[in-house]
């Protein structure tokens, strides 16, 4: 999950304070960071450098899903016009949309609507507030959020007595996504997914917050639907203050001229995070954000500052050694949750792809270093290869979880890596790898 801090604005401020009242009343609901799943053994295809024999890391294992409710397989159109229009006994009424991430829900035991007029005149009328959730396919803790809570028939009967149930496909809605994980970032100081959102009928929010696991969820839901009954005032009043920080920064114009003592600014701010050790900047989990990288060689370009182009040069080159970096089936993996770049969350995103190959590009115009260019070019064959349909167009991402476990497809086995290389050279491979008997984690 990526982390963004925004200025403290008064909306800001009421809403940590009205929070802190709430959630202490109920018991603070504690909010899982991403960790790395359970890694059990796997006849994989591709890996990545750093993670060739099996990971097991019990203090930093994904949650146990419970299966309760197993994906029912979508029925056909002629089934599809024989149902009612909430889906049956056996569905909801995202059976009958075309997202995948949706259609992934439709089986689930919440009573979840798309988002629409439908569900918001629903609240309106029943007098309840809305309970939104958003994510997309390829989320692995959306996938964990689902498996623990939606699939969960205690949750589900929650959520359906308390709340109109909305899910959105961030990739099908950016709309709305983007407007509630800016609410998400000024409430809570960060966003990812999968994104919870609780509003009032007329879409104003009054909670946020991204992943939460099924005991928090046994608090939450009760709590808030008693706090939306009881203090109907508070919530308003939350309400407004986020509503008028929102149009304050919707009205920022965009445009204009950027100034030295902006651009000197900004590369201050990256200095000051920089990782001059494993390069990249803060620590974990630890993202290649490209887009730094090209603002850096540009700001070198343009001002001649070399500290600017080693931080670039350096981060570049430790992402490409370490296991965020998929050394056999190539193209970089989301995200290390590590420091030193060795244990990647293992779902890749397109535009991932595209904007560390373009760091590579200007890393290798202004240096003339053929390994950026070689890089580059390892990302794209992999788009093409594995991110490209067969139909036309590119697909958004590839999912990190395979056999319903994260990064499955990706681990070997030293058994496995003898099979390929012989004993010989699977020796000295294990040697440079670092191999433990027990499995590769991070430190």
């Amino acid at each position: 999950m990526s982390t963004t801090h925004l200025p403290q604005t008064f909306a800001h401020l009421l809403v940590g304070a009205c929070l802190a009242v709430w959630l202490t009343a109920c018991g603070k609901p504690e909010v899982a960071e991403p960790t790395p799943g359970k890694l059990t053994e796997a006849n994989a295809s591709s890996t990545s450098e750093s993670n060739e024999e099996t990971m097991k890391d019990d203090n930093q294992s994904s949650p146990e899903p419970s299966h309760g409710h197993a994906r029912k397989p979508i029925p056909s159109d002629e089934e599809l016009k024989k149902l009612d229009p909430d889906g049956g006994t056996e569905y909801n009424r995202l059976v009958f949309e075309q997202s995948p991430y949706l259609l992934q829900h439709a089986a689930n035991p919440v009573d979840w609507y798309p988002w629409s007029e439908e569900a918001f005149a629903k609240a309106k009328e029943l007098d309840k507030p809305v309970f939104l959730s958003v994510g997309y396919t390829t989320c692995h803790w959306c996938h964990v959020m689902e498996h623990e809570s939606f699939e969960d028939d205690e949750v589900a009967a929650l959520m359906n007595k308390h709340f109109v149930c909305v899910k959105v496909d961030r990739e099908e809605r950016p709309d709305v996504d983007n407007v509630y994980m800016t609410v998400t970032q000024m409430m809570t100081g960060r966003g990812g997914w999968p994104m919870t959102v609780i509003m009032t009928p007329d879409k104003v929010p009054f909670f946020a917050g991204t992943y939460f696991p099924k005991q928090s969820m046994m608090q939450l839901l009760p709590h808030f639907s008693g706090v939306w009954k009881n203090e109907r005032e508070k919530v308003f009043e939350l309400g407004k203050a986020i509503t008028t920080d929102l149009a304050k920064l919707s009205g920022g114009q965009p445009g204009g001229d950027l100034n030295a003592s902006t651009l000197d600014a900004c590369y201050r701010s990256l200095s000051s995070s920089y990782d001059g050790v494993h390069g990249g900047f803060g620590h974990r989990p630890k993202f290649p954000t490209a887009h730094n990288l090209s603002f850096l060689l540009r700001y070198h370009s343009r001002t001649g500052e070399a500290k600017a182009l080693r931080m670039v040069e350096n981060t570049l080159e430790k992402i490409r050694l370490g296991g965020v970096y998929d050394h056999v089936g190539l193209g970089i993996h989301r995200y290390s949750t590590d420091e030193r770049w060795f244990l990647p969350h293992f779902e890749k995103m397109l535009y991932d792809q595209a904007l560390f190959a373009i760091a590579n590009l200007e890393c290798h115009q202004i240096t003339r270093k053929e390994k950026y260019a070689e890089t580059a070019r390892e990302v794209f064959a992999y788009v093409l290869r594995d991110m490209t349909s067969p139909e036309g167009g590119f697909y958004s991402a590839e999912d990190a979880d395979s056999e319903g476990e994260e990064g499955k497809f990706y681990v070997w086995t030293i058994t496995e890596i003898e099979k390929i290389l012989g004993k010989e050279d699977a020796e000295l491979y294990a040697k440079v790898f670092n191999f433990e008997p027990a499995g590769n984690r991070a430190r």
